[in-house]
């Protein structure tokens, strides 16, 4: 069974959602039962891959014990003040076994003999990652194994997020919602997933049709396939939105029919008037996540050891540097390594735009050059995504036959 794709899905979904919402109208905590159901949901999305199964399983059951060994070595407020941390060789220990799956499928997979994968693996290490830095930061103070596996196996999210930060999915799970509450969380969830519905299966649908991904061929006139390829990349960049944002919104919807207020992932991206807002709008939770548990981390370090000595280059360092790894999660391969550098390189260039150019900090708030700004970054997005989709390639490849 695929999730929010295969009609028995939406069926068996309409059908286990009926007790938690006369759990939330009853005013009853809708947590163990939401546990139940995700299991449930996991063990149909694994039907007939029981090795995968077990895989996902063994990571959750290998990544809670690090964290809790992690969290039993360390000392702290559990608001960021650590009196005593665990031992650095523990944490390393932790924080691989948190991340050695993923890299090792990521690596093999484009060899051609993928190891150690499973649906879901790219979400749920975030998550197991983003728990054990928040255990060494000191932030969380105590975990529960009930709660971990809550939070790893939340069947909405499982295979293609949002990405949830631990603390507060715990405090939502926890909290027991009144009536009126629980009923605002269903109202709004209900229309989300109405949204998203559409989005996904009727919008994203209609512009998958008018994608066509050709090469150049230079023996035939030039303009028209430079037309047919503008129309594919912004046919193919509302397929996208529409089929991710789409997904997100139905996960969002169903987790707000179990009390659980997915964290939102799409906001308008393609009225950015920069690269930097595009991302603050464009798959927020991970966006989000490489900023606050990559960047700021790798920005600490270079700070640190003054390297480079200019606070340009090291942001320049820490952008490009964040965006491969960004590349690098949806796969290593040239064209997700090329996404991602494209990206660096324009955040890079447009912090120190905004920075040093006085044409643009006297004139970014005029009419004319909000949407200049807002026309050449769509183009940039755009551009962006034919080189995501392979398109770009594809297109180029045709100039040497």
């Amino acid at each position: 069974m695929q999730l929010y794709e295969d009609p028995s899905f939406f069926m068996l979904l309409a059908v286990v959602l009926v007790p938690a919402i006369v759990l939330g109208v009853l005013e009853r905590r809708i947590k163990y039962y939401g546990v139940v159901v995700s299991l449930a949901f996991l063990a149909l999305l694994f039907m007939g891959d029981w090795v995968g199964l077990a895989l996902a399983l063994g990571y959750i059951v290998v990544t809670f014990a690090a964290t809790r060994l992690v969290l039993a070595r360390t000392t702290s407020d559990g608001k960021g003040a650590v009196t005593a941390k665990a031992p650095l060789p523990l944490r390393l220990l932790a924080l691989a076994c948190c991340l050695v799956p993923l890299v090792t499928y990521k690596v093999t997979v484009s060899a051609g003999t993928p190891i150690l994968g499973f649906v879901g693996i790219s979400y749920i290490t975030f998550r197991a990652t983003q728990t054990l830095l928040e255990v060494t930061d000191g932030l969380i103070v105590k975990i529960s194994p009930l709660d971990y596996l809550y939070f790893l196996a939340f069947f909405p999210t499982f295979t293609s997020g949002p990405i949830d930060r631990s603390r507060r999915f715990f405090e939502d799970v926890d909290r027991r919602l009144g009536r009126g509450e629980y009923l605002d969380r269903l109202g709004r969830g209900t229309l989300m997933f109405c949204v998203g519905l559409v989005m996904e299966l009727v919008v994203a649908t209609i512009a998958k049709k008018h994608m066509d991904f050709a090469a150049i061929n230079l023996a035939n006139p030039i303009a028209p396939q430079l037309g047919a390829f503008v129309s594919s990349a912004y046919a193919y960049a509302v397929y996208l939105y529409c089929d991710f944002a789409g997904y997100s919104l139905m996960a969002q919807g169903v987790g707000l029919s179990l009390g659980v207020d997915v964290p939102r992932n799409f906001n308008l991206p393609f009225v950015s008037r920069s690269m930097q807002e595009f991302w603050d709008r464009w798959n927020i939770t991970l966006s989000h996540w490489l900023r606050d548990y990559a960047f700021m981390r790798l920005e600490r370090s270079l700070a640190r050891h003054r390297w480079p000595r200019s606070r340009d280059a090291r942001a320049s360092v820490g952008l490009i540097a964040n965006m491969l790894l960004m590349g690098a999660w949806h796969g290593i391969s040239p064209i997700y390594l090329t996404y991602g550098l494209y990206h660096g390189v324009l955040l890079a260039v447009e912090q120190w735009l905004h920075r040093h150019w006085r044409f643009w900090r006297k004139n970014h708030e005029r009419p004319v050059f909000r949407a200049v700004s807002w026309f050449v970054t769509l183009q940039l997005v755009v551009l962006g995504l034919a080189i995501f989709s392979g398109q770009l390639f594809t297109f180029l490849g045709g100039i040497h036959g």
